[in-house]
């Protein structure tokens, strides 16, 4: 019973610092994301398709930019847990 206290009190260290200090650009991607999606489908709106269809391929790239820093961070952090 004694080790289960002593990883929640682990974790509780670790999750102290707020994510989005540790990595500023997650959350900044996921805005950079929503606001690429949202040019994307008020040009798709106007009837301009070319546009549309650029902005929805930018916005893939943004969004898989975004996943590849979450996972790196999530890695990352782990790797320095599991260290300690």
């Amino acid at each position: 019973m004694d080790q289960m206290g002593a990883v929640n009190s682990e974790l509780e260290d670790l999750f102290q610092e707020k994510k989005r200090v540790r990595n500023p650009f997650v959350p900044m991607g996921a805005f950079i994301t929503a606001g690429v999606l949202t040019a994307g489908l008020i040009s798709f709106k106007q009837g301009n398709s070319q546009l549309g269809q650029k902005l929805m391929r930018a916005r893939v790239v943004v969004q898989g930019a975004t996943v590849a820093l979450m996972v790196g961070t999530a890695y990352y952090y782990g790797e320095t847990f599991t260290k300690q």
